[in-house]
């Protein structure tokens, strides 16, 4: 039907990570090897054949993936030294003590983002949830925190990976900070039932501890790794442009300063192995995705960036946005919400999913995250018609 063979081997694979939630890392795996394997006895790797090809194409590759592994296994510590440095315990004195107070961690989430990695915001969120609801956090509401993540990044050229890309290729931060009107009415539409799902399933806490003192040095310890992020993000992809493409500086920086820190206050390292698994699972597929054979989207049109949200949730948002970037003539805003948000439909569809289910690995389940974060697909939907309704398609050449 001139459908390429990599493109239904990569279906497979991610019809086997929905049905065996289990064995997600073993599928990813089994699936990337299948298309490596066709690809040097077939087709090379973009019109180079053998191993030669494939080398070069992990040439091209190798600074995404080695920044995912950086940030998401030294996210996990931070995550950790967050959870130990009793903040989260303190929090819900400050939390309203119902259905609002899940809505309020929401959007300190979505904030948080605008600057922060999302895998960052989404690991603290998810640390203070499990707080303040007694470490039974629903799946719907995992979804939430993932997409209040994303969309929290949408707008933001310093907020996430690909408007940061954007940045790089010469587009203004005025042209995706627009994102921020789809990204505020998808935060309002999946937050509130979302944060009325979490409250009927785990009440949040009403008291705070007040015998748990805050250990302050730990608090510095995740200042220390977040700064060192963002200082490292603004050098190399915005005082030296292109910079950052060429070694992981970003996922270095956290790990640096997680070591530099570590005499101070030592991690939790027993947290790695467990990291470890989902992280090389969502470089399986981002690799995988990386060698399919799209090299061309649909003509730029509101049509196209709405459908690019839902590819999203299953396919690397950082080929399609090289893509789109390539080929110009889009809406910047209006796709930087929907190839950021738009992976939240699905746990791994964005690396703050993949993340935040080594915490609630429950949300491993694709039929149980689509059923009980259904009102993030809504919220999507919602958004996105915000956007287009109050301020148009506006392409950019």
């Amino acid at each position: 039907m001139g459908v390429p063979l990599e493109f239904i081997l990569f279906g497979v694979t991610l019809a086997g990570v929905a049905l065996f939630h289990g064995r997600t890392l073993e599928v990813a795996a089994a699936g990337l090897a299948a298309v490596i394997a066709y690809k040097l006895a077939v087709t090379g790797f973009h019109g180079v054949p053998g191993l030669g090809g494939l080398l070069r194409h992990f040439q091209r590759e190798w600074v995404v993936l080695a920044n995912l592994f950086c940030l998401l296994m030294g996210f996990a510590l931070l995550s950790r030294h967050f959870e130990e440095s009793r903040v989260p315990d303190r929090l819900p004195a400050l939390l309203p003590d119902d259905w609002r107070g899940g809505f309020v961690l929401l959007v300190l989430v979505f904030v948080l983002s605008s600057f922060l990695d999302n895998i960052a915001a989404a690991l603290i969120g998810g640390a203070v949830a499990s707080s303040v609801y007694r470490h039974k956090v629903h799946i719907g509401y995992v979804a939430a925190l993932v997409a209040a993540s994303n969309a929290g990044g949408s707008g933001s050229v310093v907020g996430d990976t690909t408007t940061t890309m954007m940045w790089i290729d010469g587009v203004s931060p005025r042209d995706v900070f627009h994102a921020y009107v789809a990204a505020g009415t998808a935060l309002l539409v999946f937050g509130v039932p979302a944060s009325i799902q979490q409250q009927r399933y785990s009440p949040i806490v009403r008291d705070a501890d007040a015998r748990k003192h805050v250990d302050w040095a730990r608090v510095g310890v995740v200042g220390l790794i977040l700064a060192a992020a963002i200082v490292t993000n603004v050098v190399v992809n915005i005082g030296w442009p292109g910079l950052g493409q060429q070694f992981p500086f970003i996922g270095l920086a956290v790990w640096v300063a997680l070591l530099v820190a570590a005499p101070w206050r030592a991690p939790d390292w027993k947290v790695l192995p467990g990291a470890l698994r989902g992280t090389v699972f969502l470089l399986c597929l981002v690799f995988a995705a990386s060698l399919m054979p799209v090299e061309a989207l649909p003509p730029a049109s509101w049509h196209t960036a709405f459908g690019l949200g839902f590819v999203s949730a299953v396919f690397d948002n950082i080929p399609l946005t090289k893509l789109a970037l390539e080929q110009g003539g889009y809406d910047w805003g209006m796709l930087a919400y929907a190839v950021g948000f738009g992976g939240s439909m699905i746990w791994f569809g964005s690396s703050a999913g993949v993340a935040i289910t080594n915490m609630f690995p429950a949300g491993r389940s694709v039929a149980d995250w689509v059923r009980a974060g259904w009102h993030v697909a809504v919220g999507y939907v919602a958004g996105f018609l915000a956007l287009l309704l109050l301020l148009g398609w506006q392409p950019h050449t």
